[in-house]
């Protein structure tokens, strides 16, 4: 049976992607791994998981085919290196890595390798989002929205931003050829961040506003023949000759569904096994992080951190 470890149990582990790799103990070994032996033997009985590792030494040494690593951001580059170089397929938590020059040499090691090297960009995969992505795009806005939310400038746009940016490329469906970059920070805090980002047929707008007076998530595409909408990932409506439709998911999908973890975790399992390219392609990954990181220049150059 195909092994893969898990790396690092924290919060986005527990709710994002323990639920999806309990339900498949029947394909995965799946190996846990964490210095936290009450954490390890409390998500053992909650999932019945059975196999276990301290750190991931211990981990590679059990020989697993891949690795999930979910743990925090500094942490990431030298973990995958390490998995890398061991000859092990990586999944992380985006961002890769806040260093794009990191993002770079981490993607070129695993193409040297021969090996997966796959970012957690689950809005791709979000089902509506995905519907939303068959649209001809000429105009995208991706929009997130937070209430009153004060965090650092560098924190927010290697956190938040990443998401907005790769979502509003992944509509987009081309390369830009010109960006347009704004960030609005007060005592270092983020208050709104923008990428305009344009090709010669289309134009996508990401927008990060965390003084918002909601939580809310939109992606809007738009063309001649009608505008589509997906607002919090749950819900798709069209409006076109004069009519909206809109589409929601039966009640009993399941959450992780719905947010595009449970598509991708098995995407990459596939990938993994020689089924599939990898379900985040090197290349647009990279160009996620770069635009990414271009904001945080300006941040920087303006003074605003």
């Amino acid at each position: 049976m195909l092994k893969i470890g898990v790396l690092g149990l924290g919060n986005i582990a527990q709710k994002a992607y323990l639920p999806v790799m309990a339900r498949m103990q029947d394909q995965v070994e799946w190996v846990l791994c964490t210095r936290n032996v009450a954490k390890l033997q409390h998500l053992q009985q909650q999932y019945g998981f059975q196999h276990t590792a301290a750190d991931l030494d211990a981990l590679l040494a059990q020989k697993p085919t891949a690795i999930f690593i979910h743990t925090p951001t500094p942490t990431h580059a030298a973990y995958i290196e390490q998995c890398l170089r061991a000859g092990v397929h990586v999944y992380v938590d985006k961002p890769v890595s806040d260093n794009v020059a990191d993002v770079k040499r981490l993607y070129q090691l695993a193409a040297q390798q021969g090996l997966l090297l796959t970012a957690g960009f689950n809005r791709r995969f979000a089902p509506f989002n995905a519907k939303l992505q068959q649209q001809p795009a000429q105009t995208v806005l991706v929009q997130k929205e937070r209430v009153a939310t004060l965090q650092p400038v560098p924190f927010v746009i290697f956190d938040l931003m990443p998401h907005v940016v790769d979502t509003a490329l992944f509509l987009l469906g081309q390369t830009p050829t010109h960006y347009h970059y704004r960030v609005l920070a007060q005592h270092g805090a983020l208050l709104q961040a923008s990428v305009v980002m344009e090709t010669p047929t289309a134009t996508a707008y990401a927008l990060l506003n965390m003084q918002a007076g909601a939580n809310s998530e939109t992606a809007e595409v738009q063309n001649p023949q009608g505008i589509a909408k997906v607002t919090d990932l749950a819900t798709y409506a069209l409006q076109a000759n004069g009519m909206t439709t809109q589409e929601q998911f039966p009640d009993w999908t399941p959450n992780l569904q719905r947010r595009g973890f449970a598509p991708l975790i098995h995407d990459f399992v596939a990938a993994v096994q020689g089924k599939q390219a990898n379900p985040v392609s090197p290349a647009s990954s990279i160009l996620t992080h770069q635009v990414c990181q271009n904001l945080l220049a300006y941040a920087q150059k303006n003074k605003l951190i």
